[in-house]
């Protein structure tokens, strides 16, 4: 097993051997945390984050089995999508996006998980092209009140999905959040719980949402956010090890 901070194994060699470790630490680490909190490991989807790793770490988590992979940029993800050829693997775009970039993802993006705005929202509606499935997104909420983070303000957040409900050619599967990079478990706790709250007031208030996911969790906290309700954990370091550079 390689632990996180320790370099990436895979740029040499390119055996899998360390990343099955890896999975299956996690694996087992999200059972745990999903049982303590009576839930199933089976509710929580993992998004291996292959962003700044070269192309053969995607080969890599596709020969051990992961299918949902997840990049930061827009270029990166299209280029890679275009790429690979096994039909089960999904794209999901974590990063910021910037809406000149967001007729790009229509078609290539299985979940877009970083809506942070109703402008970017409309920006993605209008791109739609006609005749295709609502392009799925996530809808990103700053709960952690940083002003580093984007991300709508906790107090703004039913308003804004409201009005993105209304917008056609998108599908508002869930919600979004990161935490503080700490290991203060109650501040990673507030913030994930945050959340998980919000989508409970959104299924109360407005009729139209029926969003059911909530992307929270990174390497460095997603036990914790797999005890607070997170149905999809996004991991890089935990699985590769540290990017280069």
């Amino acid at each position: 097993m390689v632990p996180p901070g320790s370099g990436s194994p895979y740029l040499t060699g390119m055996q899998s051997d360390p990343l099955q470790a890896n999975v299956d630490r996690v694996r087992e680490e999200v059972r745990a945390a999903a049982e303590r909190s009576g839930r199933s490991p089976d509710d929580v989807t993992l998004v291996a984050v292959t962003k700044g790793h070269p192309f053969e770490v995607v080969e890599a988590a596709l020969a051990v089995g992961l299918r949902h992979l997840g990049e930061n940029r827009v270029e990166s993800l299209v280029e890679r999508a275009a790429r690979v050829v096994e039909p089960e693997c999904r794209w999901h775009m974590v990063g910021r996006l910037q809406r000149r970039q967001a007729s790009d993802l229509h078609g290539v993006a299985h979940l877009v998980h970083s809506v942070d705005s109703v402008r970017l929202a409309e920006r993605l509606s209008r791109t739609a092209p006609e005749g295709r499935p609502p392009l799925r997104i996530l809808v990103q909420v700053n709960t952690s009140g940083e002003e580093a983070k984007t991300g709508f303000p906790r107090e703004e957040a039913v308003e804004g999905v409201a009005r993105i409900l209304e917008l056609p050619g998108l599908e508002v599967d869930g919600l979004m959040t990161m935490a503080p990079f700490t290991d203060r478990e109650p501040v990673l706790r507030r913030t994930f719980a945050g959340l998980r709250e919000l989508a409970e007031e959104l299924r109360s208030e407005l009729p139209g949402y029926r969003g059911r996911e909530l992307s929270m969790g990174m390497s460095n906290d997603y036990q914790v956010a797999v005890e607070e309700g997170s149905t999809m954990i996004r991991l890089g370091t935990a699985l590769f090890g540290e990017r280069e550079g």
